[in-house]
C-alpha cells in the first residue's frame, strides 16, 4: 500500500471534516459510550470511507467522529480493528496512517485490559508507560512506507513521558485509581491461559490485552506521540481461581463508563 492508498481515505474524510483535528481518539472495547459525549459531532460510518478497514466486533460502533472536547478538536475512532478479527498486521496500520494525513498531533488510545499485577483491581486505570509484543509479525512488516517514516523506526519513546505525566495529573482529582505500567499484547480472541499470564508477570507486564500495540507502532513511525489508557477490566486468567468472561469485561467497563469519561475529557482538554 503507497501513499495513495491511505491519502484517497483522508481526501474523503477532509471534505466531510468541519476542520483540521488536533487529536485523534481511538475507544476500545465497550469504551464507545465517550463518543456520545463529543460536542457537534460529525458522523461517517466506516463503511463510507474509502480503504478503510470495518469493526466486526458488537461493542464497536464502526464509526469515525469529528466534533470537539472541551475546546480540543478531535478525530474520534469509535470502533478498532484487531488481528483476531481476520486482518494481517500490514493492514492495521490504515487507521493511524490515516489519522496522520488529516493533520492530528497526538494519539489517544483506550482499551480494556486484564490485570497481570495482583495490586491491581477490576476498575483501575492504567497508564500504559511501555508494551511487550512477542507474538507475529510487525504492522510494518513489508516494503517501508518511507512518506511516513524510517525503515527501522525508534519505539523506544513511544509513549511520551509528557503525555503521560498530564494523565496522571488528571487522574489525582478524577477519583480514579490511575496507575502506570506495562501493558503486553496478545493476539486473541481466546483469553491467555494462568501459564502465559505467570509468564507475563515475569516479563514484566502489569497488564494484558488484545489490541493497541499495532497502533502505537504504526503511530510511532508516522512520528506521531502516543498516551495509550487500559480500563482494568478484569483479574486476568489464573489469578483467581474462577474463569474468565467476556461478561464481566463488560460489566466493568459499564460501571466504568461515566467516571471514566469524565477523566478522558479533562485529559485532552490538558493536552
Amino acid at each position: 500500500m503507497d501513499l495513495s492508498y491511505f491519502q484517497k481515505s483522508a481526501d474523503f474524510l477532509k471534505a466531510r471534516a468541519p476542520f483540521v483535528p488536533e487529536i485523534a481518539l481511538v475507544l476500545g472495547s465497550c469504551l464507545g459510550p465517550f463518543g456520545e459525549e463529543i460536542e457537534n459531532p460529525v458522523v461517517i460510518d466506516y463503511r463510507e470511507i474509502p480503504n478503510f478497514l470495518l469493526s466486526t466486533v458488537s461493542s464497536h460502533a464502526g464509526k469515525l467522529i469529528f466534533g470537539t472536547v472541551r475546546g480540543k478538536r478531535v478525530v474520534c475512532m469509535s470502533g478498532r480493528f484487531h488481528f483476531y478479527e481476520g486482518y494481517d498486521f500490514e493492514q492495521l496500520v490504515i487507521p493511524m496512517r490515516v489519522m496522520k494525513l488529516l493533520g492530528v498531533r497526538a494519539v489517544i488510545l483506550t482499551n480494556a485490559a486484564g490485570a497481570v499485577n495482583t495490586a491491581y483491581r477490576p476498575g483501575d486505570v492504567m497508564i500504559i508507560a511501555d508494551h511487550i509484543k512477542l507474538s507475529g509479525h510487525s504492522p510494518l512488516r513489508g516494503a517501508n512506507a518511507a512518506d511516513f517514516g524510517p525503515r527501522f523506526p525508534d519505539v523506544s519513546r513511544t509513549y511520551p513521558p509528557e503525555l503521560r505525566r498530564i494523565a496522571l495529573e488528571q487522574g489525582e482529582s478524577s477519583g480514579l485509581t490511575v496507575r502506570e505500567g506495562v501493558y503486553m499484547f496478545f493476539p486473541g480472541p481466546q483469553f491467555e491461559t494462568p501459564a502465559e499470564i505467570r509468564a507475563a508477570r515475569i516479563l514484566g507486564a502489569d497488564a494484558v490485552g488484545m489490541s493497541t500495540v499495532t497502533e502505537s507502532i504504526t503511530a510511532a513511525h508516522c512520528g506521531l506521540p502516543v498516551l495509550a489508557i487500559s480500563v482494568i477490566t478484569n483479574m486476568a486468567a489464573g489469578v483467581l481461581d474462577r474463569p474468565l468472561s467476556g461478561e464481566e469485561v463488560d460489566e466493568t467497563v459499564e460501571r466504568m463508563a461515566g467516571p471514566f469519561s469524565a477523566y478522558m475529557k479533562a485529559v485532552v482538554a490538558a493536552i
